[in-house]
């Protein structure tokens, strides 16, 4: 078998990496990852200074942003794929029928997109969609569909999967508003009315199970994606830092908009993503590179001390705003690092707690997903009788 093929999807097989590193017993790592899912959502007690979801009424429920005090498609679509992960399709239900009863547009130029931001209350704060929470829904309801079976309705979740990438590629052919991947390049947009990306959009290891779920017809085009975003992740980030921008030209260069051409909040996904992409794929050997440079540029930094950087990785006077997402997503990048700061990383995190406090709701989504990946239980839900 080459290394090509190594990966969890061909293989069945999923780096428990807290174990091999001595950190917990499986059973231990099990018992860490129910905790924080817990105090995530509200379970066996309150949790208030830790909790980012809350019920609404007898048959709904939402992530708040904790900072904004919003509701957003991010965290929605999050929020679905911990609850698959973890075989809550109470929860799922939940967030999926809040998030089509508020944030799916009917209407307008951005119908069958969902609206990116809300009030707890449903009410919208923009009727503008935010393309990386409808790849996240996507795969949620591929995922859903094959661990627990479609329903009806809403509840037919491969077939919602279907129709939302169909929308996310085909919008504007009838003249009507516009696509959420460029359709020449293949690359994300940061919203379907620009034409520039972010680079933690883009999720190569999702394209290539949507290449095989979506419908025949856009099969081809999931499968250029994947190739795309891989080719177009080398461009962005810094050949000697690792770091990423948050926006980014198709060309890979930042994208100086309103201060967000640095390494800042939305950039620290990028190393969580190159770790899972090699974890499920082992498409490319350069996410291995990829992650050992990003841990290698942490690797001096003190925890309590991280910033904003340039790409380049000159400091600014202004720190991180969600120090303990970045230490999570830097610890999910052992996932595919193979160099001297990858243990570190994880013993980093597995110290670190979840967050507290007004901030918390970003950093804590961020969290559970590297506590997810870490221990082994960030999977793919294939079809039955794959």
């Amino acid at each position: 078998m080459t290394e090509a093929k190594q990966g969890a999807f061909h293989t069945g097989q999923y780096r428990n990496v807290i174990a091999e590193y001595g950190l917990a017993s499986e059973q231990e790592a099990a018992g860490r990852l129910q905790d924080t899912w817990d105090q995530l959502f509200g379970e066996n007690g309150d949790h208030a200074e830790t909790r980012i979801y809350y019920e609404a009424g007898p048959d709904m429920g939402y992530l708040l942003d904790t900072g904004n005090l919003d509701v957003r498609t991010e965290g929605m679509s999050y929020g679905m794929m911990m609850a698959v992960q973890m075989d809550r399709k109470d929860i799922f239900d939940r967030i999926w029928r809040w998030a089509m009863t508020y944030m799916y547009m009917t209407e307008g130029e951005h119908a069958g997109y969902f609206a990116w931001s809300c009030l707890p209350d449903g009410s919208r704060n923009s009727n503008g969609p935010a393309p990386d929470g409808e790849e996240y829904f996507a795969l949620a309801l591929f995922f859903a569909s094959h661990r627990w079976g479609d329903g009806e309705g809403m509840f037919d979740y491969g077939r919602q999967a279907r129709d939302l990438l169909r929308t996310c590629l085909h919008k504007g052919e009838d003249g009507v508003g516009r696509p959420m991947w460029n359709p020449d390049n293949k690359l994300i947009k940061f919203i379907p009315n620009c034409e520039f990306t972010d680079p933690s959009y883009h999720l190569p290891h999702f394209y290539e199970l949507f290449a095989l779920w979506a419908y025949p017809e856009d099969r081809a085009f999931w499968r250029e994606a994947a190739q795309a975003s891989r080719a177009f992740l080398k461009t962005a980030c810094h050949p000697v830092t690792g770091l990423a921008p948050e926006y980014a030209f198709y060309d890979g260069t930042p994208n100086h908009v309103r201060g967000f051409g640095h390494f800042f909040s939305d950039s620290y996904r990028v190393a969580a993503n190159i770790g899972l992409d090699w974890e499920w794929f082992r498409a490319d050997p350069w996410n291995v590179k990829e992650a050992n440079l990003i841990q290698a540029f942490f690797a001096d930094k003190d925890p309590a001390d991280l910033r904003r950087y340039t790409i380049a990785g000159e400091p600014f006077d202004e720190p991180a705003l969600h120090p303990t997402g970045l230490i999570a997503t830097n610890a999910m990048a052992s996932l595919a690092a193979d160099g001297p700061h990858a243990r570190r990383a994880v013993e980093l995190f597995w110290r670190t707690p979840v967050r507290t406090g007004n901030r918390r709701y970003y950093d804590n989504c961020l969290y559970f997903f590297a506590m997810l990946a870490l221990t082994g239980n960030y999977r793919i839900w294939m079809p039955s009788g794959s």
